[in-house]
């Protein structure tokens, strides 16, 4: 363990997680994508921009897949991700490739996966930026890589009736649908995703299958607070909070 990490305890199946808060970890938003992704039995995925590893390792805590892949370009997170792995004696079951988004086809292949899951920066370039090297600024925001990048090497690293998985912002919602359109992805379901009833989304889960039909399903919202620091039923039952 290097200073100021941490183990957490992702509290299913004994998993745990290296964390620091030098870095970036992570947040409800990995945790309800990882509720929101479905991964067949024996099913290939790959976390583009995995950070600290806590896509694969949750999924394959939940899941019945048959092997996890983590990309992600910051060697420190990446290094942080494989002794996670070693940590969970998963090393059988999820790699870790350092290495850049935008160069994911040479990486990986051609239809290389059944499902990809993402969490990728939200925020523009240049949206309130203190110190753009900063490990968070890089997770937070398009420094490294755009949603440009993210959904055509998903396009490209997806099978046949492949599975993308992403969690954003709504107000990206235009670009994202733009890009899957023009990348053979069609959105399939969608969940935005409320801190409290009465308020606007902060969130939106997607499903994106390649060469799908066009058909939308927009699933009824998830509600995160009942009150001030009360979670929600559907929050506590299914994602232990």
């Amino acid at each position: 363990m290097n200073n100021n990490e941490r183990i957490d305890d992702l509290q299913i199946n004994g998993r745990r997680i290296i964390q620091s808060p030098d870095r970036f970890c992570f947040g409800m938003d990995a945790v309800l994508l990882s509720g929101f992704a479905k991964v067949k039995k024996g099913e290939s995925v790959l976390d583009l921009g995995t950070g600290t590893g806590i896509l694969p390792i949750l999924l394959d805590a939940k899941t019945v897949g048959g092997h996890f892949t983590g990309l992600e370009i910051q060697p420190e997170s990446a290094d942080m991700a494989r002794r996670s792995v070693i940590l969970n004696n998963r090393q059988d079951k999820i790699d870790i490739v350092t290495g850049d988004i935008k160069n994911a086809l040479n990486i990986f292949g051609t239809a290389s996966f059944d499902v990809i899951v993402t969490n990728p920066p939200y925020m523009n370039q240049n949206h309130g930026i203190t110190n753009p090297e900063s490990p968070k600024a890089i997770a937070r925001h398009e420094l490294l890589c755009s949603l440009e990048d993210v959904i055509r090497q998903t396009g490209s690293l997806l099978k046949v009736n492949g599975r993308m998985y992403m969690v954003h912002r709504p107000f990206r919602l235009p670009d994202i649908m733009e890009l899957m359109n023009e990348c053979g992805i069609e959105p399939k379901k969608m969940r935005f995703v409320h801190p409290y009833v009465d308020r606007e989304p902060s969130m939106v889960l997607i499903e994106g299958v390649r060469g799908g039909n066009r058909r939308l399903t927009v699933e009824k919202p998830l509600v995160i607070y009942d009150g001030p620091g009360e979670y929600s039923e559907e929050i506590k039952r299914d994602y232990g909070f």
